[in-house]
């Protein structure tokens, strides 16, 4: 289920509930039923949907009651700014991934042992909710900042249209690119691109060389 998806069927204040109660405990429908204050009818509804969104399931206990749970992790992200708005959903990486080496801007000091006991259990926990807590900060001070570069693009160009520059400009800082990648890669069509790309070479920021554009020093 795609990003937008989650964010309509999340936009039930019962549904979120249910999913706040769910990451406590298993619970059957009685228990949501009076957890809620809602009818069991009503509260088989919202589990029917999210079951079918993937994010619960169930199993039957050997007194025949149907308990629900959350069947995985995953994290929904939602963007916001005068510049752009985007949402992002995504499944945990996997344990094998290399943060320190796929996150270049990240820097991290984690130990990779592995937790055996009680204590070494919640001190690692703790760690990681921590860390957790800071990267939510960096998240906003990234986002912060991001805003406050737009603002900066905004009043150099003049334009309202900052986003298709910011995305341009953002393009051209990874490698050289002709028109038809730089048309692909920010997603506008053909015409706006050549318009923008032709204010930016007046101003100065990109020239081209043969069929490719690139920033200039």
């Amino acid at each position: 289920m795609d990003s937008a998806e989650l964010l309509d069927l999340l936009g039930n204040e019962n549904r979120r509930r249910i999913l706040r109660l769910l990451a406590r405990k298993p619970c059957y429908v009685t228990e949501i039923s009076e957890y809620l204050g809602v009818s069991p009818k009503a509260v088989i509804d919202h589990l029917r949907k999210l079951e079918e969104a993937g994010l619960i399931e169930s199993r039957v206990d050997d007194q025949r009651r149907k308990y629900y749970f959350i069947s995985q992790n995953l994290r929904l992200e939602v963007s916001v700014s005068p510049y752009g708005f985007g949402t992002k959903s995504a499944y945990p990486a996997s344990r094998s991934l290399d943060v320190a080496a796929t996150c270049h801007h990240l820097k991290i000091d984690f130990s990779a042992q592995e937790a055996s006991e009680a204590a070494d259990i919640a001190e690692e926990l703790n760690d990681l909710k921590q860390l957790e807590n800071e990267l939510s900060m960096a998240q906003r001070w990234v986002q912060g900042k991001l805003a406050d570069v737009m603002e900066q693009l905004s009043e150099e160009l003049g334009t309202d249209d900052t986003r298709l520059y910011a995305d341009l400009l953002r393009s051209l800082a990874e490698q050289p690119m002709t028109t038809g990648e730089l048309n692909e890669d920010v997603e506008a069509p053909r015409p706006v691109v050549e318009e923008a790309l032709s204010e930016l070479a007046e101003r100065g920021i990109v020239g081209r060389t043969g069929d490719e554009w690139r920033l200039r020093d």
